[in-house]
């Protein structure tokens, strides 16, 4: 599914004959009922496939796996039932023969401590424990539920399904992911450096290009062009832009229309640009809003090459189903050990900072020139909640790995340029030494959400990736 599409999970409800028959009647009827408030799409046998459609034998397995597989191009997760203890090699039987290999929640329903006897009676307190046990021994990977049984109509369960959803966007997209590095990476960034052939391991494809081809192509548009007319106009529309020298504003038009195509032709899902010094020098702009302006859809695009940031900044977009920024850990804030100041000369896109305007990029003017410059944006992110996330290829070990946790971003007093936020991060200098002791690039991915708990789970569980999670 793409990030905003229309869930669909397979749904695998366990029975145990000598329990009662209403149990799976009523589980059936409460998992449509959730669904269809939730626009979820079940793929489940129906009760003339299977007794009352449930799972129990093994040949039940067999014709559940059958749907499974007819809907596999379909199916981004399995939702496991339990109204009673099941039968945990039914469950088992159809994750083997259906071969998905997507997420797994298992869910138990709670007993009534006033219906425990023969007509009421459900175990599956127990009964989840052994269903556990089973796809541990089939190697299956399984997501709990916070309460170890609960109601799907519970709002505890409301939230696990949630995040569930989010861990089926976050595994689905990421196998099969691609990637634009566009340019070469700035000489003075070794911190960006990656491995290909690592991504490529894990599903991950990178498609380079070097800059002049990009800059030849838009050198050869002319400013009537109607695309480069549309593009400006879509700029104009995106942010204020007054300060902004025309022709420095069609420049970016032009560059934008390239960029476009590339994404387009090629089936990008993220872009990272070779966002300095050949550009300025050579194209007379910087292209933070059009990376901006990508991110703001969902797209996101990183700055200096930093492919592994671009894979950071699209984790978190899946997770959330909102628009990821990088920044810089760049600055401490006064004397407070818990927070610092989150920088970008900048690229941010509006969901992170609202207030952005295009500019210029003082820093980089000071040796460019600033009127080579524009194009920069700036903007204050609000108090708000804050997801950040790094990830990196370990070219020793050949593995993804990255550290992710969650804090807030604050109204303090802010008195600089570009992009910029105020970030309260719990036991920040616990992070930073982790940060520094592990070989972390300077750029982290952040998000406006809370979203830690997806991302550790469909990268550590489901990808394979290593992933620490900071509390």
């Amino acid at each position: 599914m793409s990030i905003t599409d229309t869930p669909t999970l397979g749904v695998i409800i366990g029975n145990r004959d000598f329990f009662p028959d209403a149990l799976v009647s009523e589980a059936r009827a409460d998992i449509h009922q959730l669904f269809e408030r939730l626009q979820i799409r079940p793929i489940m046998v129906d009760p003339q496939q299977t007794k009352l459609g449930g799972i129990e034998t093994h040949a039940d397995a067999v014709r559940c796996a059958e749907l499974f597989r007819a809907h596999r191009d379909e199916i981004d997760g399995v939702l496991v039932v339990l109204p009673n203890f099941g039968d945990e090699r039914g469950i088992a039987d159809t994750l083997k023969l259906a071969k998905l290999d997507v997420p797994v929640l298992v869910q138990g329903y709670p007993d009534d401590l006033n219906a425990l006897g023969v007509t009421r009676r459900r175990d599956a307190f127990c009964g989840k424990i052994s269903v556990c046990n089973n796809l541990r021994q089939a190697g299956i990977h399984y997501t709990l539920t916070q309460q170890h049984v609960v109601h799907p109509a519970s709002e505890s369960f409301g939230v696990d399904l949630a995040k569930f959803l989010g861990v089926c966007r976050v595994v689905r997209k990421l196998r099969g992911a691609r990637f634009g590095a566009i340019g070469a990476r700035p000489g003075a960034f070794n911190t960006v450096r990656y491995s290909e052939k690592v991504l490529e391991r894990y599903g991950i494809s990178v498609v380079t290009v070097d800059l002049s081809e990009i800059l030849g192509k838009a050198d050869k548009l002319k400013p009537e062009d109607a695309r480069v007319q549309a593009k400006l106009q879509q700029i104009r529309a995106y942010a204020p832009s007054k300060d902004v020298p025309s022709d420095r504003m069609i420049q970016m038009a032009r560059l934008g229309v390239v960029l476009d195509d590339f994404v387009a032709d090629n089936g990008l899902d993220a872009t990272a640009i070779q966002c300095w010094t050949s550009l300025q020098q050579n194209w007379g702009c910087n292209v933070c809003t059009l990376m901006s302006m990508m991110s703001q859809n969902l797209m996101p695009s990183a700055c200096e090459v930093d492919v592994t940031g671009a894979l950071s900044m699209y984790v978190l977009s899946l997770a959330a189903t909102r628009p990821s920024a990088l920044v810089d850990w760049n600055n401490n804030y006064g004397g407070d050990e818990n927070k610092c100041v989150l920088f970008h000369c900048g690229n941010w896109p509006k969901a992170f900072a609202p207030d952005t305007k295009i500019a210029n990029a003082p820093i980089l003017g000071s040796t460019l020139g600033v009127e080579n410059t524009w194009g920069a944006m700036e903007g204050r992110t609000p108090a708000g909640p804050l997801t950040y996330a790094r990830f990196t290829t370990d070219d020793t070990f050949g593995v993804i790995r990255g550290y992710v946790g969650e804090g807030t971003t604050t109204d303090d007093e802010l008195l600089t340029f570009g992009h910029r936020a105020v970030a309260h991060v719990p036991n920040l200098q616990p992070l930073l030494r982790y940060i520094c002791r592990e070989g972390f690039e300077h750029h982290v991915a952040v998000n406006p959400s809370l979203t830690a708990d997806i991302i550790a789970e469909a990268c550590g569980n489901y990808l394979g990736w290593e992933v620490h999670r900071h509390a």
